[in-house]
């Protein structure tokens, strides 16, 4: 049975097995037709629901995408504990965003995802506050975490390096698909650490 439950910070949801059904059904076409070419009776049909289920839940395509992206970006990207130490830290973010990715479905919606974002105006906004955000943050704080211990000079461009935290391992897991071992999250780890330190002005 249905039963009503809010569901975060979106605001009411059903949370019940069809809603799970539905979003694993949603992210099924979204990685196979784009956000394009998804359509809501796609998705009853493919989550073996009534077109009914997904309208009593959300009033459109993209209201039920947006949220269900909003949903497991916050999923996926829980508070990180503050071990203390910087390197610990970041190679922790670095780690769980390879555990994001490691869904096959992820790089190709990545991939739609900024697409949507470049030609579609209207929701450009809705996306950076859904997906790029949540990210940031939880960098933004293990860095200013970091300059609090004394870890990191004081004044560094906390921006910059959050960029540098996100934008080099996203390259290689979303775009140039080269290979990402622990190897490389070690010298990556080492590279994001000196250059949040660089971020300061001489």
């Amino acid at each position: 049975m249905d039963t009503p439950q809010r569901r975060g910070r979106r605001g009411p949801a059903l949370q019940t097995p069809v809603t799970a059904a539905i979003a694993s059904a949603a992210f099924d076409e979204l990685a196979e037709n784009g956000w394009q070419g998804l359509s809501m009776d796609a998705v009853a049909r493919r989550a073996g629901v009534g077109k009914a289920a997904l309208y009593r839940r959300w009033p459109s395509k993209d209201a039920m995408l947006m949220d269900l992206i909003g949903e497991a970006v916050a999923r996926n990207l829980p508070d990180l504990p503050d071990s203390g130490d910087l390197r610990r830290d970041v190679r922790a973010f670095l780690d769980l965003t390879v555990a994001q990715v490691a869904d096959p479905r992820m790089p190709r919606i990545g991939l739609d995802l900024l697409a949507e974002y470049v030609r579609n105006p209207a929701f450009s906004e809705e996306l950076r506050r859904t997906v790029a955000q949540p990210r940031r943050e939880a960098a933004a704080t293990i860095l200013n975490r970091a300059v609090e211990r004394g870890e990191l000079p004081a004044g560094i461009d906390i921006s910059l390096a959050v960029d540098l935290m996100i934008s080099p391992l996203v390259l290689r897991l979303v775009i140039s698909g080269e290979p990402v071992d622990e190897a490389v999250l070690d010298r990556m780890t080492s590279m994001i650490i000196a250059g949040a330190a660089a971020t300061t002005a001489p």
